[in-house]
Order: structure tokens, then C-alpha cells, then sequence
């Protein structure tokens, strides 16, 4: 089970920025995957996880609206698209997986299965 994320960068307030997390060794039906961020010197912090056995996607209040979830079947990869990038969201974003029957969670140790996580620092 691996998985790759990528599509950070160096962008400016107000932009938006997608980035993506590739699977490889699983399918993604069968795992539910968590987006994930830690800033300089704070702790990882769960934001968006989608269930796919259960048919859920779910995303922390407070980034509701700006965050969207989505996937491609084919590329057996899922996408976090950020709109209205601000600097409290430079971060390293990380992508996690947890086997799909147990659904969602919002802590870090849950998961057994880390991309290297993409560096996303907003500027001006």
C-alpha cells in the first residue's frame, strides 16, 4: 500500500491550488482516505475524509466550503481542491488511507498508510 501526493507549491492569498494522492498496491474502494495537514510547529490535523464503503464524504466545519473531495476511478487517485488560499493554510498536506470498513476518523494514529506529503505555502 503507497500512496503519493502531490500538487503543492508556493501560491498567493486568494489563489486555489489541487492537489492529488495516487494509490498504488490497493484500490480505493476498499479504504477510506483522510487529507491531513501539519503547519510549522503545531500537530497534524485532520480535515476531509472520504469513506467510499459508506458512502460519505466529510469535511471540518470550519474549512467547509473551500475544500472539495473528489476522485478518478480510472487513475485509482483523489483530489483536495483548495479555493481562497490563505496563510494560515501554508502547511504540509499529507494524504493517509485506514481499510474502507471502519470508515472515517479524525485522528492521525488511525491510519496505517501515509503519503510523503506535499508542501503548500501561501504567500504574497
Amino acid at each position: 500500500v503507497q500512496l503519493q501526493a502531490s500538487g503543492g507549491g508556493l501560491v498567493q492569498p486568494g489563489d486555489s491550488l489541487r492537489l492529488s494522492c495516487t494509490a498504488s498496491g490497493f484500490t480505493l474502494d476498499d479504504y477510506a482516505i483522510g487529507w491531513f495537514r501539519q503547519a510549522p510547529g503545531k500537530e497534524r490535523e485532520g480535515f476531509s475524509c472520504r469513506a467510499e464503503r459508506q458512502g460519505r464524504i466529510y469535511y471540518v466545519d470550519s474549512l467547509k466550503g473551500r475544500f472539495t473531495f473528489s476522485r478518478d476511478n480510472a487513475k485509482n487517485t483523489v483530489y483536495l481542491q483548495i479555493n481562497s488560499l490563505q496563510p494560515e493554510d501554508t502547511a504540509v498536506y499529507y494524504c493517509a488511507a485506514r481499510e474502507g470498513r471502519y470508515g472515517c476518523r479524525a485522528s492521525p494514529s488511525e491510519y496505517p498508510y501515509w503519503g510523503q506529503g506535499t508542501q503548500v505555502t501561501v504567500s504574497s
